[in-house]
């Protein structure tokens, strides 16, 4: 018995011995306002690879935590982030005891962020639309600055259109292979569904994929990681939409193994900011996991997210003034309502099974099949040998008048004739009575026709997308400092492109003819089926199909591997990536002016492409790292670029050949408890870029065939060089518990760099042996000129003040400078100096260097201050939480430009010198404006 004592009280001592020499963390995650633990909240030891979940009792540990000044970050979505300043000594556990998450407001602001994402400048100059999308994850000083107070202003991070930034739900890749961007509206008003999201900046590695230079946005929707309960929200806005509803529940993990998530929204508006701009949207989201086993899980996500939208048109300076910066000129009365002529459908459901296998505790696989299909249409009116109903088009406005000069002598001035200045002055008497869609006109005329052809009509371009996705996402832990992450994606798109009417507008049919074109057989839109008409019954049946119909065929494959070190001082990574991508033009008709390369199947062209990036960190000391990103990739040309006149031939552009992308940035970065800050330097160079465009120019051509050298034209601009430089700040500091201070600022040069080509299309030249009437207009000289679409100055500084019982107010005031317009590249082409109607090439006398130079002057949009305020209180009822959240943007109600174009009708030097020096042009730019005023109040419950 002696012996046994003393043995167990050996043994004892041995365990209390090897318990005092381990080293590690432990706590316990809560809830503030009801105190319950919080599961599936990330801890994570800064700088290291050390990361944990807490368990369903909201506990976490560290047992092999290392030693020393560490910085502990606890995050959930919907919770602010926990940063902890921990000293870990060895042979002790240190207990952190009840670690208490506070909502997080910029949750509630996510819900905000309405004005950008869901309404597009123009669809036709997508391009300049906000990144403010992508950035809602992120919780960066400057990235929240960028979303939340310059998208307003559509402020993109670093001059990057959202085609280098990635989108992802659950690793699928969500980027259109059309065009390479996100449509934001698939999954819009399901604000709640898709709140448990990861960024990562620039080229920084992601977990899920090699990415882009803008960013990875990473949206997780496995129904076991929502928090349990359920939410419904009310709200009321005056930007694009007027009111919202949502509700949403979650059920966490039974003990069948099973968890869902459920969320519906409706949105709508009569009318929102601008003149005429109705909405009606609705969403649902549905996620059921199934867990098997601890090692495996199965999940099926559906979103669908219909929503219509009335859009608002780009005006001119004159008609600005005219009727104001709300006016929208697409909308007109019709039976006492107002009715849009452009709206914008999105209808594209989501289907997804996505399976988690947990291979064993270092290494993991996720693969997703996903299914998307549906259409998007974009409706506008045509006509027939019949006015232009547009109320802006340019003979009926006042500088039709007011620029007018002698045909027979370009000295002399028409414009300030007396008769003219009485037209001009009826014009806008006209206008002003007359300055919406006149529908009944409409209606009228068509409904007088002696045989019920209708003159006027209502269509939509139309795209219906058929998309299959296959990817698998492996992360294996090789070593206690390696991680390695790889990826495969397959993706095969059927793009069914057509036009379609919708309405006949009192008619009975509708000639399916081009009357703009020169013979009988060019006139048709397919040969195929000659003289179609498009009847009533048709249109009434869903078989509204005209003018032009083909496919778009697409394979992509691509493949990416990447290492992650992590060291005692430095941290690096390297990845590389492998894509190949096939395009193909599929022609559904037999087009008149290209009666042999619009119909069938087109060649396949092929893009093989690759990636290459890298970078380091290194720890200056616990709170202070210098970070560098490099990246060098090729990027295949969009599907869009590729056939830039695909609706009537299956010609592809000139100069087609794979982006080369080169970005490089680099960091100074400190994360304390109290201070937050990153100043980061940054480099792009995009090479070989090509762009496409559509207009009609007046003396473009050499006027040989009579028509003064007037065409509709397609513009190809080939080995585009674009170089972005600049710089970031973000700053956050915590003076007390309660008030926060943070300063941001981003300064952009963002410019072209070479002088690109310049091709157009004139479909008036085609022949049978003459099917790609090419002409090539040489240099466009474009070196230096500012890439216009948006900001490329702005600050923000702000202050916040949190109250411990749960209400809080925040001020922002921001300056945004230095955006330009968009400027055509036609002008400034050696093209801009010749005479369309000097065949000899002599040019035109009265042009002058200076003068030139100041027709083409880049106009710069002036500089203007934002004030923003936020707030918001919530309350502890019995087990709900109520609460609300409202800002007010742009508080002084500032009137300003958002971005705009040249038009480039007016082609030559002669044509745009007259247009100007009236001082009344017709053919000016156009203009998007912003916001005024605006407000968002979100009052909600949780339970």
């Amino acid at each position: 018995m002696k012996k046994l004592v003393i043995s167990t009280l050996f043994l004892l001592q041995v365990v209390f011995v090897f318990a005092q020499t381990a080293t590690g963390i432990k706590g316990k995650v809560v809830d503030s306002k009801n105190q319950k633990p919080l599961a599936n909240v990330v801890a994570s030891i800064q700088n290291t690879t050390q990361t944990v979940l807490t368990n369903a009792a909201g506990e976490f540990s560290f047992p092999d935590a290392p030693k020393g000044s560490q910085l502990l970050q606890i995050k959930s979505a919907g919770f602010k982030d926990q940063l902890l300043s921990v000293d870990i000594e060895q042979g002790k556990i240190l207990d952190l005891g009840v670690v208490v998450m506070e909502e997080d407001i910029t949750s509630e602001q996510q819900l905000s962020l309405v004005t950008i994402t869901d309404n597009d400048l123009d669809d036709d100059n997508s391009g300049s639309e906000s990144t403010s999308g992508l950035l809602q994850a992120s919780k960066d000083a400057f990235q929240q600055a960028a979303a939340f107070n310059w998208g307003q202003a559509r402020f993109r991070i670093r001059g990057l259109d959202n085609e280098y930034g990635t989108t992802m739900i659950n690793g699928v890749i969500m980027n259109k292979i059309y065009d390479g961007r996100p449509q934001w509206s698939n999954w819009g008003g399901l604000n709640d569904a898709t709140r448990n999201q990861e960024f990562t900046s620039g080229s920084a590695p992601s977990d899920y994929t090699f990415g882009g230079i803008l960013g990875t946005q990473e949206i997780n929707t496995r129904a076991s990681i929502y928090r349990k309960g359920a939410r419904v929200s009310f709200s009321g806005t005056n930007t694009n939409y007027s009111w919202r509803t949502m509700g949403t529940y979650a059920s966490g993990m039974n003990t069948k193994g099973w968890a869902f998530v459920v969320s519906a929204s409706g949105r709508w508006a009569k009318e929102g900011f601008f003149e005429g701009t109705d909405y009606d949207a609705k969403a649902l989201f549905a996620s059921v996991e199934k867990k098997f086993s601890e090692k495996n899980s199965l999940n099926f996500t559906s979103i669908y997210s219909e929503n219509s939208r009335g859009k608002s048109s780009p005006n001119t300076a004159e008609t600005t003034n005219l009727a104001g910066y709300k006016y929208n000129s697409y909308w007109g009365w019709q039976d006492g309502q107002k009715r849009n002529s452009r709206d914008k459908t999105v209808n594209e459901p989501i289907l997804m099974l996505t399976d988690y296998w947990k291979i064993n505790d270092k290494t993991n696989l996720t693969t997703s099949v996903a299914h998307q299909f549906g259409s998007v249409g974009n409706s506008r009116l045509a006509y027939q040998g019949v006015n232009n109903p547009d109320p802006t088009y340019y003979r009926n406005l006042p500088s039709y008048y007011t620029s007018a000069w002698n045909p027979d002598d370009y000295t002399d001035f028409l414009g300030d004739d007396p008769a003219n200045i009485a037209s001009a002055q009826s014009a806008a008497t006209a206008f002003l009575a007359n300055r919406q869609i006149d529908w009944n006109n409409m209606y009228n005329t068509n409904l007088s026709s002696s045989d019920g052809h209708s003159a006027y009509i209502l269509y939509e371009d139309r795209t219906d997308d058929k998309v299959w996705t296959a990817n698998s996402i492996l992360n294996s832990q090789l070593a206690d400092n390696i991680n390695m992450n790889a990826g495969v994606t397959f993706r095969n798109l059927k793009s069914h492109n057509f036009a379609n009417i919708l309405d006949l507008l009192g008619g009975q049919y509708f000639d399916d003819k081009n009357y703009f074109t020169n013979t009988a057989d060019q006139q048709q839109s397919d040969l195929n089926n000659p003289n179609r008409q498009i009847t009533e019954y048709q249109v009434q049946h869903g078989d509204g199909t005209f003018s032009y119909n083909y496919n778009l065929l697409a394979n992509t494959i691509d493949a990416f591997t990447q290492f992650k070190f992590t060291y005692k001082k430095v941290d690096f990574y390297l990845a590389e990536s492998f894509s190949r991508t096939q395009y193909q033009r599929e022609g559904l008709y037999r087009n008149g002016i290209y009666p042999t390369n619009s119909f069938g199947k087109s060649n396949t062209y092929l893009f093989e492409n690759f990636g290459f990036k890298g970078g380091l960190t290194y720890k200056i000391s616990g709170r202070q790292f210098l970070n560098f990103n490099g990246a060098y990739m090729t990027k295949a040309p969009s599907l869009r670029n590729v056939f830039p006149n695909a609706r009537i031939n299956d010609n592809v552009s000139e100069g087609l050949q794979s982006e080369n992308v080169t970005s490089a940035d680099a960091s100074y970065i400190i994360k304390a408890p109290k201070f937050k800050s990153r100043l980061t330097a940054f480099y792009t160079n995009i090479k070989k870029g090509l762009e496409t465009s559509f207009f009609y120019g007046e003396g473009v051509f050499l006027d040989d065939g009579g028509d003064g050298g007037d065409a509709f034209v397609a513009e190809t601009l080939s080995n585009v060089e674009k170089q972005n430089i600049g710089l970031e700040l973000g700053m956050e500091y915590q003076i007390t518990s309660t008030i926060k201070l943070s300063l941001s600022g981003a300064y952009g040069e963002y410019t072209y760099n070479n002088n690109p080509n310049v091709s157009l299309n004139n479909d008036n030249l085609a022949t049978p042996t003459n099917t790609n009437p090419i002409a090539d207009f040489g240099h466009a000289y474009l070196k230096g000129y500012r890439l216009g679409g948006g900001p490329q100055t702005a600050a923000s500084f702000g202050i916040e003040y949190r109250d411990p019982k749960f209400w809080w107010i925040g001020a922002n005031a921001n300056y945004i400078a230095d955006n330009y317009l968009n400027i055509s590249s036609l002008l400034r082409t050696d093209n801009f100096f010749r005479n369309p109607n000097d065949l000899e090439g002599l040019g035109f006398p009265e042009a002058t260097p200076e003068r030139a130079a100041q027709l083409l002057h880049q106009e710069k949009f002036d500089d203007f201050y934002l004030v923003n305020l936020t707030g918001g209180k919530s309350w502890k009822i019995g087990k709900e939480t109520f609460g609300f959240f409202a800002s007010v943007n742009n508080v002084f109600d500032q009137i300003y430009k958002t971005g705009g174009f040249e038009q480039s009708r007016k082609a030559n030097f002669r044509e745009v010198n007259q247009d100007v020096s009236s001082g009344t042009p017709a053919f000016g730019p156009k203009y998007f404006y912003g916001y005024g005023r605006t407000y968002f109040l979100n009052l909600y419950v949780n339970f």
